[in-house]
Formats: C-alpha cells, sequence, structure tokens
C-alpha cells in the first residue's frame, strides 16, 4: 500500500539533498537511512535525512548534484507500507485502519460507521456516518475511550447528544 510522506520543496546546496515537507506522523520511521520510497514511478533510496526546522533535508542514493535535485522540485513522495502495519506509539492509529469501523455507544450498541478522519488543527476527527448523518466527533479519549481494531469497533463515551440531537 503506498502512503504519501512527504514533497519535495527544493534543491538544498550542491551536493544533491533536497528540502522535504514531511506529511507523516513518522518521519524517522519513513525517512530512515536504507529506506526506500517512490518519486511517482522513481525509487529512491535514502542516504541520509536530518531535521532543518520544520522540514527534512534528504539525501538520496540516486540523485548526486543539485540539478538532479531541482528536477525533483514538487515531487510527492510516497512509501510502500504493509497494511497491516501499526503505528510505533500504541494509543495511535493509521486512517486506514480507523475507516470502516463500526461506532458503538456507551451501552455497546452499534449505532454508525467511521468513514473517514479529519486531520484538524486542534485535533483529529473522526467522521461518523450515523442514521443517514455525517457526525463529526473529536478524536480525544474522553469521547473516544476505546479503539479495538481486532474487534473491529469504536466506543464512544457516554456524552449526550454526542450522536443524536436532543429534543
Amino acid at each position: 500500500m503506498l502512503v504519501v510522506v512527504g514533497r519535495i520543496v527544493r534543491a538544498h546546496g550542491i551536493r544533491g539533498e533536497v528540502v522535504v515537507d514531511v506529511r507523516t506522523d513518522e518521519p524517522a520511521r519513513r525517512f530512515e537511512a536504507g529506506e526506500v520510497v517512490r518519486a511517482g514511478a522513481r525509487p529512491l533510496t535514502i542516504r541520509s535525512a536530518r531535521a532543518h526546522g520544520d522540514r527534512l533535508l534528504v539525501a538520496f542514493a540516486e540523485i548526486g548534484d543539485r540539478d538532479d535535485a531541482e528536477a525533483l522540485r514538487g515531487t510527492v513522495l510516497e512509501s510502500d507500507i504493509d497494511p497491516d502495519q501499526l503505528p510505533e506509539d500504541s494509543a495511535e492509529f493509521y486512517d486506514r485502519h480507523l475507516v470502516g469501523l463500526v461506532v458503538r455507544d456507551a451501552a455497546g450498541e452499534d449505532c454508525g460507521t467511521v468513514t473517514s478522519v479529519l486531520h484538524l488543527p486542534s485535533q483529529d476527527t473522526l467522521v461518523i456516518e450515523a442514521d443517514g448523518r455525517e457526525v463529526l466527533v473529536p478524536f480525544v479519549n474522553a469521547l473516544v475511550p476505546q479503539v479495538n481494531l481486532a474487534g473491529g469497533y469504536v466506543q464512544l463515551a457516554d456524552v449526550p447528544g454526542l450522536l443524536h440531537l436532543e429534543d
């Protein structure tokens, strides 16, 4: 499964390094020396990566000079990730694992399905289809205290009005 992990912003220096706008929560894992990312159909092997503000400076084994690096400007980088791979932190989840999970209310009754995940500035938010409506639920422990990937569900807290408008 290909997952977007970054985008090349521009060349940096004369030795072929590029500035990468990171699009993954696990940059150390995705941009580790020896890892291969895809730039379109082209595989690139990471030679080195280091922090540069909120971006990374990345050198690829296949890119040796500024001209080659500049030709990659704007290119999206993807990693081929095993669909069953989980984040290193057990309290984190990939969107692909959350989408499709059954949503259960606090009593354990099925009441909807996670259709997508929004990554908003203050927190991630689950988009839930419940009773033919789209409901947004902030993905925080106080509202979503349980995620059971093996069981195929997320359970919501007992919060009045969370899924249903109160009359």
